[in-house]
This record gives C-alpha cells, sequence and structure tokens, in this order.
C-alpha cells in the first residue's frame, strides 16, 4: 500500500506516467504480445513510407522507434500506435519534394529535420493555446464514417502489392481502374504468398486467437522467402536496411520561412488522424484521450523524431488498430513496439530485408476490414437519419478527398446541420393530464388533456439568440392569433440562454400583445435567464408579477385571475 501511494504521488507530480503508477502485472503478457504484433506491421509500413516520402528507408525505421517511446511516456491513449501514416508520407514527401535537392542527402536530412521539428513546434504552441478543442467537433457518427473511409483506402493501397502489379497512383476511382486494368499482370507467387498469408491469419484468430498472428505469418513469410527462394518467382521484398543507431540531425531555422506553410498543414493532419484513432479505439473502461495533451504528446514526440533522424508522425490507424485487436492494454505495448524497432536497427536489420511486401499488405488489409462496421451505420441510421448522413459524408469525404479533407467535410457538414437545427428550435403548444401537475405537448392522441379557457400555454426549447428568435416569433405569432387568449405563458424551462436580441424580440412580441389586450407570463426561468430578463427592458414591463417559478403557479396565479376577473 505505500509503494501504491509513494507511485501515486510520483505520478501526480509528472515523474512518472500515470499508466505506469497503476500497472497491472497481470497486463504485461498481453502487451508484450501487442507491442511484437505491432512491430510486425509498423516496422515495415515505416520503412515504406520513407520511401514515399523520398528518405532513405532507415529514416523510417527511426520513426517507428523514438516517437513511439516518446508518446509512450507522454501521451493519454492506451493504445495509440505512433509512428508515421500514408498521409504523412506523402504530405512530407511533396514538401520536401519541392524544396530539396534530391543530389545532397545531407539537405535532404536537414529539411526533413526542421520540417518535423516545425511540425512538432505547432503542434506544442497548439497545446499551449488550449486548441485542442477543435477535436470536439469529431462526433461518434464522424468518427464512424471516418474508421470506415480509411478502411476502404487502405485496402485499395494494398492490393496492388496483395497481387504484385504496379502503377502510379492518383484519385481513388483511377487506382480502383488502374488495379482491374494490371489484374493480368498479376504475379502468381505474389498472389500465392498473399492469400496464403490471409488464410493463415483466419485461421490462427479462429483457432488461436491469443497467439500474436501477425507475427507468426510474417516470421514464416520471411522464412519461406529464404528457403524457398521466392524473390526469384516474382516476390518483392522490403529490402536492405542499414543497421546503426541514428545520428544527431540539426534543424536550420533559417529554412523554417519556406517550411511553415506545409508544415502547419502537416500539423493539423497528424493531430487530426491522432485523435481521431485514439478516440476511435478507446474502450468503455479507458480514459477518454485529452485532446491537449495529444497535441503536446503528439508535439514532443515530433521534435524528438527530428532531433533523431526520424520524419513527421502521428497516430496511425491501421497500426491501432493491430494493437488494440492484438490485445493492448496500456503503452507498456508501445514501448515493447519501440524496443523490437531498436533490436532492429542493432541486430536484426537483415532479416528485414527478406520480408515480402505481399505478406505486410495482407496482414494490413485483414486488421483494416474491422474498421468498416456496417453495424455501426446500421444502429446510427436507426437511432438519427441526420448523423448517419455525417458517417457517411466522413466516409465519402475520406475516400475520394483523402484523410484530411474528407474529415474536415464531415465536420464543416456536422455544423452546418447543427446550424439549421438551432436555428429552428422546436415549439411546442402544452396541455396538463388530468389530476396531475405534468404538462406535455398537445397530441391528437390525447384528446382528454386539460386546457385553460383564455391561456395558451407554449414551451420553446433550446438556446434562443439572433440566429432564430425570429423564427421563434414568426412560429409564436400564427399560434397566438388562432389561440385568441387574453393570457400568453411561455415555459421557458427548456430555454438555457436568451441573447439580447432574442430579449428584444420578446419585449417588442410583449407590447404587441398588450395593445391586443393580451397579456405575456414567463415560467420556469433558469437562474441565468431570469437574471438576464431582469436587466432588459423586457423585465421592466412584465415585473415580478408576471414571472413564476413553473406551470404549476401559473395555474394557481391563473385560478385566481379567473375567479377575480382580473389580469394583471
Amino acid at each position: 500500500m505505500p509503494e501504491r501511494a509513494s507511485a501515486a504521488r510520483a505520478s501526480r507530480a509528472g515523474m512518472i506516467p500515470e499508466w505506469l503508477s497503476r500497472y497491472d502485472r497481470q497486463w504485461a503478457h498481453t502487451d508484450v504480445i501487442a507491442g511484437a504484433t505491432a512491430a510486425a506491421v509498423v516496422i515495415p509500413k515505416a520503412l515504406a513510407y520513407a520511401t514515399i516520402a523520398g528518405l532513405p528507408v532507415q529514416v523510417g525505421l527511426y520513426t517507428a522507434c523514438v516517437p513511439m517511446l516518446i508518446y509512450a511516456l507522454t501521451g493519454a491513449s492506451r493504445v495509440l500506435s505512433v509512428s508515421t501514416t500514408t498521409t504523412l508520407a506523402i504530405l512530407a514527401g511533396d514538401t520536401l519534394g519541392m524544396v530539396a535537392n534530391a543530389g545532397d542527402p545531407h539537405m535532404l536530412a536537414t529539411l526533413n529535420a526542421t520540417l518535423t521539428a516545425l511540425v512538432g513546434g505547432m503542434l506544442m504552441a497548439a497545446a499551449v493555446l488550449r486548441m485542442g478543442f477543435v477535436a470536439d467537433f469529431i462526433s461518434e457518427p464522424v468518427l464512424v464514417g471516418f474508421k470506415a473511409g480509411v478502411a476502404i483506402v487502405i485496402v485499395v493501397d494494398q492490393l496492388p502489392k496483395l497481387f504484385g502489379i504496379h502503377f502510379p497512383k492518383e484519385s481513388f476511382f483511377h487506382n480502383v481502374a488502374a488495379l482491374i486494368g494490371n489484374l493480368p499482370h498479376a504475379s502468381p507467387g505474389t498472389m500465392a504468398l498473399a492469400f496464403a498469408s490471409i488464410a493463415a491469419l483466419v485461421a490462427l484468430e479462429r483457432f488461436a486467437p491469443r497467439a500474436p498472428a501477425p507475427l507468426i505469418v510474417v516470421a514464416a513469410a520471411i522464412a519461406a522467402v529464404a528457403v524457398f527462394g521466392l524473390r526469384s518467382h516474382g516476390v518483392e521484398t522490403v529490402g536492405a536496411v542499414p543497421a546503426g543507431l541514428p545520428s544527431w540531425v540539426k534543424p536550420d531555422p533559417a529554412l523554417a520561412l519556406a517550411l511553415w506553410p506545409h508544415a502547419l498543414g502537416i500539423a493539423l493532419m497528424s493531430f487530426t488522424e491522432s485523435i481521431a484513432a485514439g478516440r476511435a479505439f478507446a474502450r468503455n473502461d479507458e480514459p477518454t484521450p485529452n485532446a491537449n495533451r495529444e497535441l503536446f504528446a503528439t508535439g514532443i514526440a515530433n521534435v524528438g523524431s527530428a532531433l533523431f533522424g526520424g520524419m513527421v508522425s502521428g497516430g496511425g490507424t491501421s497500426q491501432t488498430a493491430v494493437n488494440r485487436r492484438a490485445g493492448a492494454r496500456t503503452q507498456c505495448a508501445q514501448i515493447v513496439t519501440a524496443v523490437i524497432a531498436l533490436a532492429v536497427m542493432l541486430i536484426f536489420a537483415p532479416l528485414m530485408a527478406l520480408m515480402p511486401h505481399a505478406t505486410l499488405a495482407a496482414v494490413v488489409v485483414y486488421y483494416s476490414i474491422g474498421l468498416f462496421s456496417v453495424a455501426e451505420f446500421r444502429a446510427i441510421l436507426r437511432v438519427r437519419k441526420t448523423e448517419f448522413v455525417w458517417a457517411l459524408t466522413a466516409c465519402v469525404g475520406v475516400v475520394l478527398l483523402g484523410t484530411l479533407a474528407g474529415i474536415v467535410v464531415a465536420i464543416v457538414v456536422s455544423l452546418l446541420m447543427l446550424a439549421h437545427q438551432v436555428s429552428n428550435p422546436p415549439l411546442y403548444v402544452l396541455k396538463r393530464i388530468p389530476g396531475t401537475n405534468v404538462f406535455r405537448p398537445a397530441s391528437a392522441g390525447h384528446p382528454d388533456d386539460e386546457t385553460f379557457a383564455g391561456m395558451l400555454l407554449l414551451r420553446p426549447e433550446g438556446r434562443i439568440f439572433f440566429a432564430n428568435a425570429q423564427r421563434v416569433a414568426d412560429k409564436i405569432r400564427p399560434i397566438v392569433q388562432d389561440a385568441d387568449a387574453k393570457i400568453v405563458v411561455l415555459d421557458l424551462s427548456r430555454v438555457f440562454d436568451l441573447e439580447y436580441t432574442a430579449l428584444k424580440m420578446l419585449a417588442e412580441a410583449e407590447q404587441r400583445l398588450s395593445a391586443n389586450g393580451t397579456v405575456l407570463w414567463l415560467a420556469g426561468l433558469n437562474p441565468s435567464v431570469l437574471d438576464s430578463v431582469r436587466r432588459s427592458p423586457l423585465g421592466e414591463s412584465l415585473g415580478e408579477a408576471r414571472m413564476f417559478y413553473n406551470l404549476e403557479h401559473v395555474v394557481a396565479r391563473y385560478r385566481d385571475t379567473v375567479a377575480t376577473s382580473e389580469v394583471p
């Protein structure tokens, strides 16, 4: 007990990560297996992404180690696997290709370090400015669509490797058409190995669910390449990987002016992918990743990557899916992945050269398909069609426009639809259930609900402000005219805020009603709304006598009014 209390105090003081101070030894077995399994996916992918960015393959190996380790010690997500991603590699490659001299490896390394450090600095600055709230605009339906879209993109991106075909990659539909057109040129050896790998993954998941299936399949594939000489049968492998520790790389501040616009876009992409993946794979019994902490953790991971020869990094969706599916419980799994990457640098680099691209693609495809959940789409559609549209928009946006543009489109659509909702708040005519103090919206299904002669009860809901005040007024006016009531009561118990424009609208409505011999009462005002009304001209017109705690008090006052035939 004293040791655990001491660990908790150290965690609060920032000396050790929170997850480490509460670590349960029973988690070690699954964390080690998950970390090793994720390493089988992360390391080869990082090597491939380095080449996509136009960088030496060992840069990918460094990126699978340094950012992974730093994030594990600073980040909040227990399963987020942080190295680099397809999108980040493409963005980095485009940036470096515009300004780098391909014949000068030293300049390329300096540019890469400067770009990566800029991305990290921007993320850390955003954390200091508390800009993580941007992540709150990513709703659960958008996450469902995001994952589904990413699954489609990943699968289409990996399919050429399953068939051993090559073509220049462009838009989604171009890639699909090119894939179909090149199928006659597929490599039989590559296809056989790829589908054997998928079959092995399925069999291991079904009959040995606790086994590190990807790790076993990748090891078997490397052995098959070595023993049977599969490269002579058209099976492509990762190729030579230089061994040794990364060297110190110094960023050049003089290059920042040319790189910062590109770094800003990459930083946004890194954060968007990381927070979306971290939240998408968080279990119910785990804390939801704090956006500002994620900004800082991802930022410092990029700075570390820059200083030790790595490239821009962020949370990878497919590798995080592998990490979660393999049973990761804490960030210890990421440390295991980083340690394995370090071991590959020092000892096992020659073995990595034999890893076949087809098997790697099979692992990625197998685990990515699970990101597309038809059941989740059905559940959203069953509850609310509007949010189903958000999910579809996110999915289609990611597929057609790319990860960043797709998620931005989905967020914009979500905000526009929310704006439409708040611009048209509901307004109900209320009646009372006989013999109770319960008031509910008038309905043809409840013809026996009570009304009160000469009194109209109305209940608006939501915030009433400049964007919807006129709409609310337009809804109220015909109802009041048709009811021909002497007392109009607005039940504001479901209104949490009345903005100045709304107060002015209500004051003008009160004056029109008064001119026609009708009085306005307010009921159910919360403290902040009541305070706003009291300080406005509407409060001066109404006075305390026409503001009530709830509808029960309204009815009691109504009865007194009817009894005395007086309306204040």
